[in-house]
């Protein structure tokens, strides 16, 4: 038996494509990642006088997640300006994550990593609760499985605890 999450809500993931980020890049670098630094080069892709991190991402995707009130709290609050806290965190259970693709086939890792972007919550019926707006956003700054169900006979991974960031936390491509 692995559970369930209760009070689910979706949340829409805009993962990192590390892959697309190491090809070429904007203006006189050879890929879209500063190797010394170890993050996204800044460009102004816009021309409005500010640089942002150059990103490639993948197709957003909505997953089941369990949404802590004091969590949803800081995330509503966080449009205003007015966000008392800079991170909170959302669960997601293994079952979901396997059925979207979200888990490596090789590892059994979770395929939500550091960098990856949250772009809102929806109800289950899919209906916008909170858009993040974008910047500052919202990123992975941890992901880590926190259990392994009741099963005795043949134990699996159950929840996965990630942890969301004001600030991109940069990460070293595959």
């Amino acid at each position: 038996m692995r559970g369930k999450l209760i009070f689910p809500f979706l949340a829409e993931l805009h993962r990192l494509d590390s892959v697309a980020m190491a090809g070429p890049g904007p203006g006189p670098h050879a890929s879209g990642y500063d190797a010394d630094f170890r993050e996204p080069v800044l460009v102004d892709a816009d021309d409005d006088g500010l640089s942002e991190a150059f990103r490639r991402e993948f197709p957003p995707v909505r997953v089941p997640c369990q949404v802590e009130p004091d969590a949803f709290e800081s995330l509503r609050m966080t449009p205003s300006g007015n966000s008392p806290r800079t991170s909170f965190e959302l669960v997601f259970h293994f079952r979901d994550l396997e059925r979207l693709g979200l888990v490596d086939a090789a590892t059994g890792d979770a395929l939500i990593r550091p960098s990856d972007r949250l772009g809102a919550l929806y109800d289950v019926m899919g209906a916008l609760v909170q858009a993040v707006r974008t910047p500052p956003g919202l990123y992975v700054t941890e992901a880590r499985p926190t259990g392994f169900g009741l099963h005795r006979r043949r134990p699996r991974r159950n929840l996965l605890l990630v942890t969301f960031n004001d600030r991109p936390q940069a990460r070293g491509l595959a």
